[in-house]
């Protein structure tokens, strides 16, 4: 039996599969979200981090950012099918690994220890410019911003250091320079 040229199939040695972030300028109104994640869901994609936000006040536009994994041709499937979709404005989509865009993901880290403990936590996130949101005797709320890997090995080392509970933003993306979203 020949091998299914279906969107849906899965990758094959000619076209594996990518992370892509779709960036998705849509009317800021009830229902939108919905649409946009049931496109997805309706055809068994994955949706591995979702931002959305209104981001235009007076023209009443969100941006909705989705990072979902596909080969080209899902990619290209994907692109389409919320072009199709009546609240949407305009469609960007970038391969995780492009140079060009700076992606970055916000997390909240709940630490549970003494001082001496929560000082630890604060060193292991140096790099990222933590800010302390909460602090009593007893914990602290630190928030980093960077990268999905970086916070997942930061969560890592926390946690023998006291981290009970983690809050993450998913990803949201910008071009470097002058250059915007075609």
């Amino acid at each position: 039996m020949p091998k299914s040229k279906s969107a849906y199939s899965t990758p094959s040695i000619k076209q594996k599969s990518d992370t892509y972030i779709f960036v998705v300028w849509v009317d800021n109104e009830a229902g939108v979200l919905a649409r946009v994640v049931g496109l997805f869901s309706g055809r068994g994609y994955n949706i591995e981090s979702l931002a959305v936000a209104e981001v235009d006040a007076i023209k009443n536009i969100s941006r909705i950012t989705i990072v979902t994994t596909g080969t080209p041709q899902v990619i290209d499937q994907i692109r389409l099918q919320l072009t199709k979709l009546v609240p949407v404005h305009k469609v960007a989509e970038f391969k995780r690994d492009d140079k060009d865009v700076i992606f970055k993901e916000m997390a909240l880290f709940k630490i549970v220890g003494k001082k001496n403990k929560i000082e630890k936590c604060l060193n292991a996130c140096k790099k990222f410019n933590p800010v302390v949101l909460d602090e009593t005797k007893s914990s602290a709320v630190i928030q980093i911003t960077a990268l999905r890997r970086e916070i997942d090995k930061t969560s890592k080392k926390l946690k023998s250091l006291g981290l009970i509970s983690t809050s993450r933003t998913g990803a949201v993306a910008m071009t470097r320079g002058a250059k915007i979203f075609n």
